[in-house]
C-alpha cells in the first residue's frame, strides 16, 4: 500500500468512525424524547393509558435505543483502529468500559418490553385488577430509568482513556481530548446524584457533552493528520 493509499485508508476510518458516532445521536434523542412524552412521573394511570395509546411509538423509541447501542460496537472498533498507534493499553482500556456499558443498556431495554407485556391484556393477567397492573409498568418504568444511570457510569468512563488517547494523539487537536475527559465527570457527576439523591433534578452532562459532538464532526469534516498518524504507527508499541 502507497503513502497516499494509506493515508486515504487512515482518514476513511477517520470519517467512519467520525459518521458512526454521530448517527447515534438522532436515535438515542428519539427514544429519550419518547420515554419524555409517554411516560407522566408519578401518575401510573396517565402514563398507561400513554403507552396503549401509542404503542408503536413507545416500541419505536425501544428499537431507536436498541440500534443507538449496536452502533457502538462498529464505532468501536473503528476508534480502535484509528488510535492504537497512540497507546494500545489504553485503547483496549477504551473499549472494554464502553462494551461493558451496551450490554447493560440493552438488556435495561426488558423493563420498557415488561411494560408493554402488562399492558397487552393477554388472558394470563384478566386476573389481576387494573390498578396492580399500572402499578407495576410504573415500577418496571423506574427501574429501567435506574438502568439507564447504571449504564451512564461507563458511558462516562470510557471517555477518559478516549480523551487521553486524543490529547496524546498529535493527529487530532488537543482540545478535544480534554473535552471528552470533561465529559467523563459529567456523565458520573449525574449517574451519582440520580443514586444517591434522586430527588436532586440536575443534569450536568448536557453541559459537558461538547466534545462528544464536536469530535465526530471533526473526524468527519476534517479526518486526522495522516503524516503524524502514520509517525505513531511506526513507533514501538
Amino acid at each position: 500500500m502507497t503513502g497516499k493509499e494509506k493515508g486515504k485508508s487512515v482518514n476513511r476510518t477517520a470519517r467512519v468512525a467520525g459518521f458512526l458516532y454521530l448517527l447515534v445521536f438522532p436515535f438515542a434523542i428519539f427514544s429519550l424524547n419518547v420515554r419524555d412524552t409517554l411516560i407522566v412521573p408519578e401518575d401510573a394511570v396517565a402514563t398507561a393509558s400513554n403507552i396503549m395509546a401509542s404503542e408503536g411509538l413507545f416500541r419505536g423509541g425501544i428499537a431507536a435505543w436498541l440500534v443507538s447501542q449496536t452502533i457502538f460496537i462498529f464505532l468501536l472498533l473503528a476508534l480502535y483502529k484509528l488510535l492504537k498507534p497512540v497507546n494500545r493499553n489504553v485503547a483496549l482500556h477504551m473499549v472494554v468500559l464502553l462494551l461493558v456499558g451496551v450490554p447493560i443498556a440493552l438488556i435495561n431495554e426488558l423493563n420498557q418490553f415488561a411494560a408493554i407485556l402488562l399492558l397487552s391484556g393477554a388472558d394470563y393477567l384478566t386476573a389481576v385488577e387494573a390498578g396492580r397492573l399500572h402499578a407495576q409498568v410504573m415500577f418496571h418504568l423506574d427501574l429501567h430509568e435506574y438502568g439507564i444511570n447504571i449504564a451512564q457510569i461507563f458511558w462516562g468512563l470510557w471517555l477518559l482513556p478516549f480523551g487521553y488517547l486524543v490529547l496524546r494523539s498529535g493527529f487530532l487537536p488537543q482540545i478535544l481530548g480534554v473535552l471528552l475527559m470533561i465529559g467523563c465527570f459529567g456523565h458520573l457527576m449525574d449517574a451519582v446524584t440520580a443514586v444517591v439523591f434522586p430527588n436532586v433534578d440536575v443534569t450536568v452532562t448536557q453541559f459537558t457533552s461538547i466534545g462528544e459532538f464536536l469530535l465526530p464532526l471533526w473526524l468527519v469534516v476534517k479526518g486526522v493528520d495522516v503524516e503524524r498518524w502514520e509517525s505513531r504507527a511506526l513507533e514501538p508499541a
